[in-house]
């Protein structure tokens, strides 16, 4: 094995822990302490959530774009400022500077995600290592089960919630300087910035595009308000330091294990599965508020989110040309199903004191999502019936 490789993807491993595991899902085990101490409705919360996702459609779409200087550059600046902006959290406690902060930093975690995965994807398919961007997308959950456990510890420790913001800007910028060490620079950054980014809208792209927002939507709602579901039951309240690490956790190899299946099966009809056992994992928590279902919750939408991300851009990366444009607005597409998923359940949450209908509306989508994607591979296999 190629050691430059390996160092690489684990660049690519703390890049992605930071700009995403922690940068924008950290918000989730802050969430319910966050809640009850400045206070803030569930509707408030739910702005704040669709404010990060705004962010990161905006992002996404600035990074389709031609900019000036090399991909890792742009990386490692959008690292600096996701630590900032999780520094600035603990600073305030008045709702425009929360949205603010979650706005920038979503942008920050999007260009963290676009610069890094075409940097170290691009740079383990030079080298014929392609398998190890397993790793690199194995960060977002590393990112989530250690900021989580972190929380946690603070938490019973009795920190108020500032601290935990403090702690999480600490991980992520000790996390950025590795990444710095461990990403080389780019060999030829100034044909980096050079080079056009065009995509063409295919019918079966298209398919897939739609689909990923709605992928976005679909999990969104639980990956936002589950820890914030565990605190309000008094029968699972219990669970709130586990649940959040449980999900980070189930993450972690789910990435390895959807793409390789992926290369068995066809990487759209696995992605299709995906979306249905993650349906099943949403469905559960909305039928049956119980600590195995919540569980299960946990489980199967931490087990299949990041899978289900790395599937659509593996997907998207079947084009010619610099992937960067295709991935942004697959990107995009994503985060536009999530701006809607916490601002809607938030103010359902509120009006009816529940998020089953919320929920239910995500499995919805996620079944039309994998709906979507079989229409895509279908598309694919119209155009090329050798494949």
């Amino acid at each position: 094995m190629n050691k430059r490789a390996l160092w690489l993807s684990f660049g690519g491993l703390l890049a992605m822990a930071a700009g995403i595991g922690i940068g924008r899902f950290v918000y989730t085990p802050i969430l319910p302490p966050m809640v009850e101490a400045v206070p803030l409705t569930k509707a408030q919360a739910g702005l704040i959530a669709s404010a990060n996702f705004v962010g990161y459609f905006a992002g996404a779409l600035l990074a389709a774009i031609r900019l000036p200087g090399s991909r890792r550059v742009w990386l490692l600046a959008s690292l600096a400022v996701t630590a900032i902006c999780l520094l600035g959290m603990g600073l305030t406690t008045v709702m425009p500077a929360f949205i603010g902060l979650r706005l920038i930093a979503g942008a920050a975690s999007a260009f963290a995600l676009i610069f890094s995965s075409a940097l170290v994807i691009d740079r383990l398919s030079a080298t014929g290592q392609g398998a190890l961007s397993a790793i690199h997308f194995a960060g977002v959950g590393v990112g989530i089960a250690v900021s989580a456990l972190i929380v946690a510890v603070l938490l019973r420790a009795g920190a108020a919630w500032p601290t935990l913001w403090f702690a999480s800007a600490a991980i992520a910028a000790a996390a950025s300087l590795a990444v710095g060490w461990l990403v080389s620079p780019d060999e030829a950054p100034a044909q980096a910035a050079q080079t056009a980014v065009g995509v063409r809208l295919s019918a079966d792209f298209a398919a897939l595009l739609l689909s990923y927002g709605l992928f976005g939507f679909g999990y969104v709602i639980t990956a936002t308000f589950i820890v914030d579901m565990v605190r309000g039951s008094p029968t699972l309240a219990h669970l709130e330091p586990y649940i959040w690490v449980l999900f980070g956790l189930s993450a972690v190899p789910s990435v390895a294990v959807w793409t390789g299946l992926g290369r068995r099966w066809g990487v759209l009809p696995i992605y299709a599965v995906a979306c249905a056992v993650e349906a099943i994992g949403v469905a559960t928590s909305a039928l049956w508020l119980h600590p195995a279902s919540i569980v299960i919750s946990a489980v199967f939408v931490g087990g299949t989110f990041m899978g289900l991300t790395a599937l659509g851009l593996v997907a998207t990366r079947s084009g010619s040309g610099d992937p960067r444009g295709r991935i942004a607005l697959m990107t995009a597409s994503f985060s536009f199903g999530q701006i809607l998923g916490p601002a809607f359940a938030g103010y359902v949450y509120d009006a009816s004191g529940s998020l089953a209908t919320p929920l239910l509306v995500a499995v919805a989508t996620l079944v039309l999502a994998a709906a979507l994607s079989l229409v895509a591979e279908a598309r694919r296999r119209a155009v090329s019936p050798s494949t």
